[in-house]
């Protein structure tokens, strides 16, 4: 299969909407670095779309018809949203489903302290991450610290132009000798990511505190600005991300660098693609969820029955004698795309790629048949057949697509979600953006391709299974 690139056959009326769609995507990642705050961000744009919240609609009793807007969100990490089809919901749900979590520094439970008067935040990595490109990086601080009270405290600290930012320091060239004769995985040891904060001692402390001044001036300022205690920090989630907007790149503006590409350029364009559609045939669904960096586990990740259980509770409130048949039907019976980014060719890094079986940035949306490592261990391997109707779809709304693998057999490999949903028997695929750089502090995607996959995924909700 021979890909196309989009910028040469677009329009000038073509290339002004992805640029249009591209700075309302920059906007969204540049305010949304945490899962919750995607999150939120989602609420309010379904909101604003007309979705109503499911809690609300099952306290009222009331029974969803064809049309009908709905979300739900789990422990303000990940959202699903539904739109009734005119077709009975047993038949199946055309589902995108993205993750909203990125690779990352959290700050531990007990984490702060003062060493060599410098007043530090101790850290745990989330993700696959490589250690020595977080060092000596403006660094923000985003979450929530939770009072024993349940008072909710947001931390968003270095991103507005006046506020301070952190960084992770390195050791200087002079002294690194040993340092630069070490594997890359050990440059920089986990333990070393502890993100500074403050240089400043308390003034009028006795002798005996002066060891701890440091310490004691930050939480001063922590008590001061947003009201909390050090023992906060245990009930606390903050995370550590890239300070700074999103912007775009290359002289040409084709591009955009930012951090958290992986895998919000998918799950901004699945949710833009769910609210611009209107009386789909079959019902649509667009599920972000977190902990997929980490192998989609605990309550907001896709191993959770969050989604089943929502899915359950959409399927009451549409029949009138629900039953458990009815919920593995309309599981069966769908059709997913797992909609996660795939490895872009790097041309510093060609060896790695198989060329005929690789994604170019600017080529449009990217189909992996399987994900996986090695021998595809730990693969979803889709069904030909399945591929085949995706096509048939694509090809009649002229949406430019490749087909890709992640690198060589032997190189490497990774996984998505598809593998979870795949376990109720429906057909899943992975389908998004080819990103550089990937889990990096700050990837880049091409616009186009960006526009494509927001282009696929409205093909596919209006029109895969009908």
């Amino acid at each position: 299969m021979n890909s196309t690139n989009v910028w040469e056959g677009s329009s000038q009326k073509k290339i002004k909407a992805i640029d249009s769609f591209a700075k309302d995507y920059i906007k969204f990642i540049s305010e949304g670095k945490t899962e919750r705050e995607c999150c939120d961000l989602a609420v309010c744009m379904l909101e604003d779309a007309g979705y109503i919240e499911l809690g609300r609609l099952i306290k009222e009793g009331r029974k969803l018809r064809s049309g009908d807007k709905i979300y739900v969100t789990q422990m303000n990490k990940s959202i699903a949203a539904f739109q009734i089809g005119k077709k009975p919901i047993e038949e199946g749900l055309n589902i995108l489903g993205a993750h909203i979590d990125s690779p990352r520094l959290d700050i531990k439970q007990n984490p702060l302290y003062e060493d060599g008067g410098f007043a530090l935040l101790d850290t745990h990595y989330y993700g696959g991450v490589k250690k020595y490109q977080w060092v000596t990086i403006p660094l923000a601080i985003h979450g929530v610290v939770v009072k024993k009270d349940g008072t909710v405290v947001e931390i968003n600290i270095g991103e507005d132009e006046d506020d301070p930012v952190f960084f992770v320091s390195d050791l200087l060239i002079h002294l690194a000798a040993k340092q630069m004769d070490k594997k890359a995985s050990e440059v920089i040891e986990g333990e070393q990511l502890d993100i500074i904060i403050g240089n400043m001692p308390l003034k009028n402390v006795s002798d005996e505190d002066k060891k701890s001044a440091v310490k004691a001036n930050i939480l001063k300022l922590l008590k001061d600005t947003y009201d909390f205690e050090e023992d906060d920090f245990a009930s606390a989630e903050l995370e550590v991300v890239p300070a700074g907007k999103a912007r775009e790149a290359g002289i040409d503006r084709s591009m955009i660098l930012g951090y958290g590409h992986d895998d919000r350029v998918c799950a901004y364009p699945s949710l833009r693609a769910m609210m611009e559609i209107n009386n789909p045939e079959r019902t649509t669904c667009c599920i972000l969820v977190d902990k997929e960096e980490i192998g989609s586990v605990g309550a907001t990740g896709m191993r959770s029955k969050f989604f089943v259980n929502s899915v359950a509770e959409i399927i009451n409130l549409c029949v009138d004698n629900y039953s458990d048949i009815l919920l593995r039907r309309t599981m069966a019976n769908s059709y997913m795309l797992s909609s996660d980014v795939n490895a872009g060719f790097d041309p510093t890094f060609a060896d790695k790629f198989d060329k005929k079986n690789t994604s170019l940035l600017g080529n449009g949306l990217v189909f992996n048949k399987f994900t996986g490592a090695r021998g595809k261990s730990g693969s979803n391997d889709a069904n030909a057949e399945y591929i085949a109707m995706i096509r048939k779809i694509l090809d009649e709304d002229k949406v430019v697509y490749q087909t890709a693998e992640l690198g060589k057999v032997d190189v490497g490999g990774g996984g998505t979600i598809a593998y979870i949903l795949a376990l109720y028997g429906m057909n899943v695929i992975d389908a998004g953006v080819a990103v550089l750089n990937m889990h990096a502090p700050w990837e880049a995607i091409s616009k186009a391709d960006l526009y494509e996959a927001y282009a696929g995924y409205k093909s596919f909700l209006a029109k895969i299974g009908c």
